[in-house]
């Protein structure tokens, strides 16, 4: 079992989750979850350059891995305990599902610009939804006072040993579903789920190197690794909103340095990408924070060649996101290229340029001709094409081919 020496504050850090509570929490949410049974992607493993071996949380119930925390926690509940909740979308759905099982009440807060489907499907699961907040940091004031003043029994989303045991258990399918794995990628919000998988895979496969991953503009574990201690962020800004916290947890803080072996980051273009190729490549819905563990192996920031197990940590993401999203990846991929191309104004002239264009066999998406506004020669207007291009270097040669044509091309991002 890896445990790395103690930092100055562990003396006061709160005691590390079991094996045995993961254990036990396994033969609780036994018959509720959903098995995932891992899936091998040729695909994807030919674009990094390893083996890949994919953990598809994102089709557990409730579309993330949520429902193994929140049920952990709440079937042990006495009967005609309030459960009550803050979240915008994962945590809210998982609680309100396992109460309902269990056949408790819940209320969960929501910030007010909540996405609508989430919020539908959070009351769809038999939850009382409250809005008004503007983020989930206010909503978890008000929840955790509404449990003060009521005895209602608030569940963390992850700075709680049960919710962390629940999590757990997916590194022990992961133990027995990846023998051959070398690392495990898991994507990190407040650090509950890295926190399990970590924890039972140091005590059942030591050999496996647990990386966690996480978004450049929400990169509490990453700070708080540093500081040694949790940081609270000015700020987050990151397209994965599931992992868009401000501080991690000491308890979750303490599990990551026993037993992770590094946090990377990744950039919004590199999790577009990630997310693309899943729905191109492995036909899957993966939400940006579920595409956090991809998107770190693409980009080569998981080192070692050995086969590596990227968890796809949740698939909610609102229908209307999903389009700016895909819209947002492909340009990220080098899948649109904008130019803005000077021309002369005279008859034909746009016409030559389109000819040029469909000669390089280039699919034209859009077209804008501009001779008002704009500063060119007296003689000259412009135009703004969007193309459609395979990738980055499709991209350079177009402009080289349409340079090579007399043309003065300017790519616009």
């Amino acid at each position: 079992m890896r445990q790395r020496s103690p930092v100055p504050w562990s003396a006061m850090a709160p005691p590390l989750v079991t094996l045995a509570e993961i254990t036990d929490a396994r033969r609780q949410v036994r018959g509720v979850i959903r098995p995932t049974p891992v899936h091998h992607s040729d695909n994807l493993s030919r674009l990094c350059g390893r083996d890949l071996v994919l953990k598809p949380e994102h089709l557990q119930r409730t579309g993330s891995f949520k429902i193994r925390g929140a049920y952990n926690h709440i079937s042990r509940l006495p009967a005609g305990t309030e459960v009550v909740a803050a979240s915008a979308g994962n945590h809210a759905q998982g609680v309100a599902l396992a109460a309902t099982l269990c056949g408790l009440r819940s209320l969960i807060f929501m910030p007010e610009r909540a996405p609508i489907p989430k919020v539908k499907a959070t009351e769809d699961y038999g939850a009382e939804v409250r809005l008004g907040e503007a983020t989930v940091d206010d909503c978890v004031v008000l929840a955790r006072r509404y449990t003060a003043e009521t005895g209602a029994r608030y569940v963390p989303p992850f700075d709680d040993p049960l919710v962390i045991a629940g999590q757990g258990t997916v590194g022990l399918e992961l133990a027995a579903e990846a023998p051959e794995g070398a690392a495990v990628i898991v994507p990190v919000g407040g650090g509950g789920l890295i926190s399990g998988v970590a924890t039972a895979l140091a005590h059942t496969r030591p050999d496996l190197r647990v990386i966690g991953v996480e978004a450049e503009g929400a990169a509490g574990m990453r700070r708080a690794l540093d500081a040694g201690h949790p940081v609270e962020l000015e700020s987050v800004s990151t397209m994965a909103d599931g992992t868009a916290v401000r501080a991690v947890s000491a308890l979750t803080l303490a599990h990551t340095l026993a037993y992770v072996a590094d946090v990377v980051t990744v950039t919004e273009e590199e999790i577009s990408q990630a997310l693309i190729l899943l729905l191109e490549r492995a036909k899957w819905v993966v939400e940006p924070s579920g595409a956090l563990s991809l998107a770190a192996l693409l980009a080569g920031r998981v080192p070692g060649t050995g086969p590596a197990v990227p968890i796809c940590s949740g698939g909610n993401v609102d229908s209307l996101l999903l389009i700016k999203l895909i819209e947002h990846g492909l340009s990220s991929a080098g899948r649109y290229l904008l130019l803005r191309v000077p021309i002369t104004d005279q008859p034909g002239g746009l016409a030559s340029l389109l000819a040029t264009v469909a000669g390089l066999g280039l699919n034209l998406l859009e077209v804008t001709h501009h001779r008002a506004g704009i500063v060119r020669g007296v003689s000259e207007v412009e135009v703004l094409l969007t193309l459609e291009t395979r990738d980055a270097d499709h991209q350079r040669e177009v402009i080289v081919a349409l340079g090579a044509a007399g043309y003065r091309p300017d790519a616009l991002r």
